[in-house]
């Protein structure tokens, strides 16, 4: 548990020097997320790096973590821009939670530039946890939406 306490300080410092929004650490069957933004909904507490100790965390307390973790394959927004899930205002979104969605099928927009680019999902299946909003600005990486 040491070497994972200082690898979680160690990206915490790295967030702050370079003013990041959000980080990710990975381990083989776990991972942490940071993110100075407001807590969204599903979002797990992290306890500063610290506060943790190898008397206090448990192996069994990292993995309650992990299954508490969003199921599903996350799909992931491939450039920085304006994410939008319909067409146009006031049309209907291209998915919504329940649909049955295709690789390659278009599930929202990212416009960058004033270029809209249409976002084609990697995976098919039924689609479980839309997490970007309309008009939210997403950058490389954030999860758009969760397919299952």
């Amino acid at each position: 548990m040491p070497r994972l306490a200082a690898k979680i300080d160690d990206l915490v410092k790295l967030m702050a020097e370079y003013g990041l929004e959000r980080a990710r650490l990975k381990g083989e069957d776990w991972s942490v997320e940071f993110s100075r933004e407001a807590p969204t909904r599903g979002a797990v507490a992290v306890p500063a790096a610290g506060a943790i100790s190898e008397s206090s965390t448990q192996d069994s307390d990292i993995v309650a973590s992990v299954d508490n973790a969003p199921t599903g394959t996350p799909v992931l927004a491939p450039a920085m821009g304006v994410y939008y899930t319909s067409p146009s205002p006031g049309s209907p979104a291209f998915v919504q939670v329940g649909d049955t969605i295709s690789a390659g099928q278009t599930i929202g927009l990212i416009e960058a530039m004033k270029v809209f680019n249409e976002v084609p999902s990697p995976v098919s299946g039924r689609v479980i946890e839309v997490v970007a909003e309309s008009g939210q600005l997403v950058q490389p990486g954030d999860v758009l939406l969760r397919v299952g």
